[in-house]
C-alpha cells in the first residue's frame, strides 16, 4: 500500500465508451507462433548500465538475461562499426544499477562499466558465472570479481583477477586504478562489488589492500600495498590514498603525481584514516584520523585537511579534545565524510554522542529485538537469542503515549539513529568551531555556495503528524559562518525549499496555493505567482488535502531572476522580483499535452562526483540556451521531445510519436541517444543528431522477439465513471487478435494505469501478472484509471472500474462471460472490495489486501514502523479523520463487512511477514469468507514481506495465478490444489512434483 497517483483534468463528459487510438500493429506473429518456455524466459535479455563516451563515438552496455550469464557489448556509434562482445559472468541484481539511464562518466562513483572520457578505453567488472556461483555457494567458498580493460582502438582485452573496484584517473585517461581484495577470506563478489567507492565504514580493523596502477600507454604497472581508500582529483593528475596496515605502522595519507610518479606523504601516524574526500575542483583534501579508545570501546576521530596540495600543502587539524567550544559528551563522527566549503574557508563534518564507557557494542535492542512485521506470532516469531547471557536480558519494548515516534518506528530506524551525526564546521582561519545542527534542528541542508543553510524543527508537530499525516515544520535559516539561526517560516507544510542559485533565497509552496520566495538573510517573503493567469496548484490531486499541493516546479534560472513553473500542462517563466509570467510552451493546455520534464543535457553529462560535496549547486536553467521538454499526450499517450527558446515562446516538436522515449546526450558532442518503447516494442537504443531526425537503431537486445506470439497492440478506451469523471483505460489486445472474435479479459488495477499504454513489459517468470505473457497466451488485458472521492476509496473503485469493463466489452474484443480481476496492495484492497459490489468478474486475485478499514486504521505499517492512520487521512486512504468520528464511511468501504455479497471465486495472497498490510487483514477476510461458504483460497509464503522476494516463490505464485485464471476464464482443467487444497503432510510432495512438471510447460495460443 503506497501513494501512486498521476493527474488528469476532468474533461467534458464523453460518450460511454470510445476506442480512440491504437498503437501501430506492425508485423504481428503468425497464428500458432511460438510460446515462451521457462528456458525462453530465463534467456530474455535486458539492457543495463548503458554508457556513452563523452565524444559520442562509443556506446557500451551490459546485455543480461533474466537468469544466467551476461555480456558486455561495446560498439561504435557510427554506422557499420565493429561491435565488441565480452562475457562477464552473472551480475548480481544490485550491481546492475543504472537501469535504462546512462551511467556515470569516468571518475564518478563505482559502476560495473566505464568508458574513459576520451573514448579510448573501456573497463568493466567480470563476475563469476552462474554455475561458478552456485558451486561456491554449495561449498561455502567466497567468490571474487575481476576487472577487464579493453583498448577500443584494437579490441585487445586484459583481465585483472581479484579486483573489486576500479577507476580511470581522468576524462583523458592515462591510468586505470584497480583495488584488490584483502588477503584473508573475502566476502562474496556481490557484496564486495557493491561496496562504497569512497569511504569505508569507520571500523577499527585494518582494511588496506593492494592498489594496482595500470598505465594506459607506455610505462610499468605500480603496486601500492595496504591502501584503504583512494580517489583521483578532478584533473586526474593527483591520486590520494590512505595507508591502512594491520599493525597501524606506516598508516597515513599519501599523494601521488600520476604524470611523474612522485609520491609525497601528507601525514603519517599510527592511526586509522577514513572517509578520504577531495574538494570540488580545488587542490584540497580532507580525511578523518582515528585513534581507538580502549577504555570507552570507541574510536576518537580528528578532522585533518590539506590545502594547496599541488604545490605547498598546508595541513590543518581539528581535534575536539581540550576545546572549550566543543560540546561536552560529543565526538567527531566517523560515519560522515568531511567536506570543504566552496571557498575552502571551512570544513564540514559530523559530530555524535560519545559511547558510554560500559556500553555494549551494538546495544541490547539491536541484538534481541529486530524490526519487521510480527508475522504468525507464537513460537514462530521469538527473538533470536545469542549466547546464554542474553537469557538474562528482558526483550521489552515499552510503548508510551508521549513518544513522538512510535517504538516500532524507533526500532526500524535504530541503526539510522545510531549512525546519525550533527552537522558541524571548523573554520581554520579563525580557529572557530561552529555547531550547525543540534537536537532542535537535526535536519539541515546546506545551500549553494555555503553561505546559508536551512533547517527544520518538527518537535511541536511530530506526534500529531504520525497519525494525521500533516507533516509541518518550523523552518530556520542558519548563517554558516557563525552558526546563528533565526526562524523564517512557522508551521510550514512539508514541501521542499528550493534554493536560488546564489543560495540566498528559497522558493516554497504556501498554504494559499501560491509559490513564494524567502530571503534567508532578512526573512522577507514575496508571493511570486499572485496575479498569474493560471494556477500552479495540482487541482487534479484527489487525496484528502487541506490545501492543493503544487505541480512540480522545473527550477530557478541561472541568474536567479526567475523560476520555471508548471501548471500541469505548460511551462511558465515567472519573475521573482515582479513582472508578468510568460507561457513558454504556449499550447500544452489547449492540445492536452503535458510538458512534463525539463532535460538538462549539460548537467546530465556531468554528474556530481561522489563524496566531494554536500548538496552542491542545485541544477539551474540557462535561459540563453534552448530548453528541451519531454512531452506527453494525456489522451493520446503519445510522447516526445520539444525545444523552446526563452526569447521566443512556443514549443517546436522534435520527436512526437505513439511511443515512450528517454533521451540523453554526449557530454562533448551533439550526439543524442534515446530509447523508444511501446506495449509491443522493446526499449532499444537509438542514435540521432541534434535535430533528432532520422534516428538509427543501435541495439537489438532480443532479435528473437518476432518468433513469439505477441500482443497485437493497445486500444485506448474512453469511458465515464458513475460520478461523471471522464476516464481512460488501456486495452492490450491478445496475440494474433482477430476482429470480431471475443477473448478472455484480465483487468489489472491500481489507481491510474492508462499511462502505461506505451510501456513495454519485459517477459519473465517472476513478475505477476506479466502482461506480455498473458497477451501472448490469448488474453486481453485492461489497465483502467480510477479516480477517488474523499471518504469512499472502495466505492470509487466500483464507480470507475465497472464502467471501464463495460466499455472494454463494448469494443467487441472482450468475452463478457470471462473477465478476471487482479490487484496487489492498494489494488488488492480494491479487488477485495469490488467483488463485494459486483458480479461482473468471473474470478479474482487480491494480493495483500486491506479488508477491514477500521482495524487497519490504527495498525502498524511495519516496514517503516509508522501507523496507518497517517496513510488513511492524508495519503492513499482518503478518509476524513478517525473512524470514531467517521465510522459509517470506514464500514461502507471495508470488504469484510460486505463479505456475504461475494459470489466471485477469490484467491488471497497474504504473507505472514507483510510489513505494509498486516497479515491479519488477509486472515480476517479469508476466515469470514470461509465461514460463509465462499470459494476462497489463501496463499501464504512464509517469511515473505509485502511482495515476494524469493524467485522460487515468485515463480510458484505466477504459475498458480496462471492456472487459476486459465481454469475460470479459458476453461482449462483446474488443478487439484484449486479444487481440494493440499493437506499439510502432503505439501512437500506437492511442491516437489510441481517443481518437476511446471518448468517444462508450454502453451499454444489457439
Amino acid at each position: 500500500m503506497r501513494p501512486q497517483h498521476l493527474s488528469r483534468t476532468t474533461l467534458a463528459a464523453l460518450c460511454a465508451f470510445a476506442v480512440v487510438a491504437s498503437t501501430p500493429l506492425g508485423a504481428q506473429p503468425a497464428a500458432g507462433a511460438r510460446q515462451f518456455t521457462s528456458a525462453d524466459l530465463k534467456a530474455w535479455r535486458t539492457i543495463r548500465n548503458p554508457t556513452l563516451s563523452n565524444d559520442g563515438r562509443w556506446f557500451a552496455y551490459v546485455l543480461a538475461p533474466n537468469e544466467g550469464d551476461a555480456t558486455v557489448v561495446i560498439r561504435p556509434t557510427a554506422e557499420g562499426g565493429k561491435e565488441l562482445r565480452f562475457a562477464v559472468g552473472s551480475p548480481p541484481p544490485a550491481a546492475t544499477g543504472g537501469g535504462q539511464g546512462i551511467a556515470a562518466v569516468a571518475g564518478a562513483a563505482q559502476a560495473p562499466l566505464l568508458l574513459s572520457g576520451d573514448g579510448q578505453w573501456a573497463a568493466f567488472t567480470v563476475y563469476p558465472t552462474q554455475a561458478e556461483t552456485r558451486r561456491a555457494r554449495t561449498a561455502r567458498r567466497p567468490t571474487y570479481t575481476k576487472v577487464a580493460l579493453v583498448n577500443l582502438a584494437t579490441g585487445e582485452k586484459r583481465d585483472f583477477d581479484r579486483a573489486r573496484r576500479f577507476a580511470f584517473n581522468a576524462d583523458r585517461a592515462t591510468v586505470l586504478a584497480l583495488q584488490g581484495y584483502p588477503a584473508e577470506a573475502a566476502p562474496n563478489a556481490t557484496a564486495a562489488a557493491n561496496g562504497a567507492a569512497n569511504g569505508a565504514a569507520p571500523s577499527s580493523r585494518a582494511e588496506g589492500t593492494d592498489l594496482l596502477l595500470v598505465p594506459l600507454g607506455a610505462g610499468e604497472m605500480v603496486n601500492v600495498g595496504n591502501v584503504g581508500e583512494f580517489d583521483f582529483d578532478d584533473s586526474g593528475e593527483w591520486l590520494a590514498y590512505t595507508i591502512d596496515a594491520r599493525d597501524l605502522l606506516g598508516n597515513g595519507v599519501q599523494l601521488r603525481n600520476v604524470r611523474t610518479g612522485v609520491v609525497r606523504a601528507l601525514e603519517s601516524e599510527r592511526a586509522l584514516y577514513r572517509r578520504l574526500a577531495w574538494a570540488d575542483s580545488a587542490p584540497a583534501l580532507a580525511v578523518l584520523r582515528g585513534t581507538v579508545d580502549s577504555v570507552a570501546r570507541d574510536t576518537s576521530f580528528a578532522v585533518v585537511s590539506f590545502t594547496g596540495v599541488a604545490a605547498a600543502p598546508k595541513k590543518t587539524v581539528f581535534d575536539s579534545k581540550g576545546r572549550a567550544d566543543f560540546p561536552a559528551g560529543l565526538r567527531v563522527a566517523g560515519d560522515r565524510a568531511p567536506r570543504f566549503s566552496e571557498d575552502l574557508q571551512a570544513v564540514y563534518f559530523g559530530i555524535r554522542e560519545a559511547r558510554a564507557p560500559n556500553a555494549r557494542r551494538g546495544g541490547i535492542t539491536a541484538s534481541l529485538v529486530q524490526p519487521g512485521a510480527p508475522g504468525m506470532g507464537g513460537t514462530v516469531n521469538q527473538p533470536r537469542l545469542g549466547d546464554g547471557s542474553d537469557d538474562e536480558t528482558p526483550t521489552l519494548v515499552l510503548w508510551h503515549w508521549k513518544d513522538p515516534r512510535l517504538q516500532s518506528m524507533q526500532i526500524v530506524q535504530e541503526q539510522q539513529d545510531r549512525a546519525y551525526s550533527y552537522l558541524a564546521a571548523f573554520r581554520p582561519a579563525e580557529n572557530r568551531f561552529v555547531r550547525v545542527a543540534d537536537d532542535s534542528l537535526r535536519a539541515v541542508t546546506t545551500l549553494p555556495h555555503d553561505r546559508w543553510a536551512t533547517a527544520t524543527d518538527v518537535r511541536a508537530y511530530q506526534q500529531a503528524a504520525s497519525y494525521s499525516g500533516r507533516a509541518y515544520a518550523d523552518v530556520y535559516a542558519i548563517d554558516l559562518k557563525t552558526g546563528a539561526r533565526r526562524p523564517v517560516l512557522r508551521k510550514q507544510a512539508s514541501s521542499a525549499l528550493i534554493p536560488s542559485p546564489d543560495g540566498t533565497r528559497a522558493l516554497y509552496w504556501g498554504d494559499d496555493a501560491n509559490w513564494w520566495t524567502i530571503d534567508l538573510a532578512t526573512g522577507a517573503t514575496r508571493n511570486v505567482t499572485k496575479g498569474a493567469p493560471v494556477s500552479f496548484a495540482n487541482t487534479e490531486d484527489d487525496h484528502n488535502n487541506l490545501f492543493p499541493p503544487p505541480q512540480q516546479p522545473f527550477g530557478w534560472t541561472k541568474d536567479g531572476a526567475a523560476v520555471l513553473l508548471s501548471d500541469g500542462w505548460d511551462a511558465w517563466l515567472v519573475p521573482v522580483n515582479g513582472g508578468a509570467a510568460t507561457n513558454l510552451t504556449v499550447d500544452g493546455r489547449k492540445n492536452r499535452v503535458r510538458y512534463q520534464r525539463l532535460y538538462s543535457f549539460d548537467a546530465q553529462a556531468q554528474p556530481t562526483r561522489a563524496g566531494r560535496s554536500g548538496t552542491g549547486n542545485a541544477p539551474t536553467i540557462d535561459r540563453r540556451k534552448p530548453l528541451y521538454f519531454a512531452t506527453y499526450g494525456e489522451w493520446t499517450k503519445k510522447s516526445g521531445l520539444s525545444r523552446v527558446s526563452v526569447g521566443k515562446p512556443g514549443a517546436v516538436p522534435l520527436v512526437w510519436d505513439d511511443a515512450s522515449f528517454a533521451f540523453t546526450k554526449a557530454k562533448d558532442a551533439d550526439v543524442y541517444l534515446y530509447t523508444r518503447q511501446s506495449s509491443t516494442e522493446f526499449p532499444n537504443w537509438w542514435i540521432a543528431s541534434a535535430d533528432l531526425k532520422s534516428g538509427r537503431q543501435l541495439t537489438d537486445a532480443n532479435p528473437e522477439q518476432s518468433m513469439f506470439a505477441w500482443s497485437s497492440g493497445v486500444k485506448l478506451v474512453n469511458y465515464v465513471s458513475e460520478k461523471g469523471d471522464s476516464l481512460q483505460g488501456a486495452l492490450y489486445l491478445p496475440a494474433n487478435y482477430q476482429p470480431g472474435k471475443q477473448y478472455p479479459l484480465l483487468v489489472t488495477i491500481y489507481e491510474k494505469r492508462s499511462q502505461n499504454a506505451n510501456v513495454f513489459v519485459q517477459p519473465n517468470e517472476t513478475s505477476t501478472p506479466n502482461r506480455s505473457l498473458y497477451t501472448s497466451r490469448g488474453y486481453a488485458v485492461l489497465d483502467p484509471d480510477i479516480v477517488y472521492k474523499v471518504n469512499d476509496p472502495g466505492m470509487s473503485a466500483v464507480w470507475s472500474v465497472v464502467p471501464a469493463v463495460k466499455a472494454a466489452i463494448a469494443t467487441g474484443v472482450v468475452d463478457s462471460a470471462n473477465v478476471g480481476l487482479w490487484g496487489h496492495s492498494w489494488g488488492g484492497y480494491q479487488t477485495a472490495f469490488l467483488v463485494t459490489q459486483t458480479n461482473i468478474f468471473k474470478s479474482a486475485i487480491a494480493g495483500a489486501p486491506l479488508t477491514d478499514m477500521v482495524s487497519m486504521y490504527s495498525s502498524i505499517y511495519w516496514n517503516t514502523g509508522g501507523t496507518n492512520q497517517a496513510i488513511f487521512e492524508a495519503s492513499q486512504g482518503r478518509f476524513k479523520g478517525n473512524y470514531t468520528d467517521n465510522l459509517e464511511a470506514y464500514l461502507r468501504n471495508s470488504p469484510v463487512f460486505h463479505a456475504k455479497n461475494v459470489q466471485t471465486p477469490l484467491v488471497i495472497l497474504h504473507n505472514d511477514k507483510d510489513g505494509a498490510v498486516d497479515f491479519n487483514q488477509g486472515i480476517t477476510y479469508y476466515n469470514t469468507l470461509r465461514q460463509l461458504g465462499k470459494d476462497v483460497i489463501l496463499l501464504e509464503y512464509v517469511g515473505e514481506n509485502h511482495g515476494l522476494a524469493r524467485p522460487v516463490n515468485q515463480k510458484d505464485y505466477a504459475v498458480r495465478m496462471r492456472e487459476w485464471f486459465d481454469a475460470y476464464l479459458k476453461g482449462a482443467p483446474a488443478p487439484d490444489w484449486m479444487k481440494n487444497g493440499v493437506p499439510r503432510l502432503q505439501m512437500a510432495e506437492h511442491l516437489r512434483m510441481r517443481a518437476d512438471t511446471t518448468q517444462a510447460r508450454t502453451d499454444v495460443v489457439p
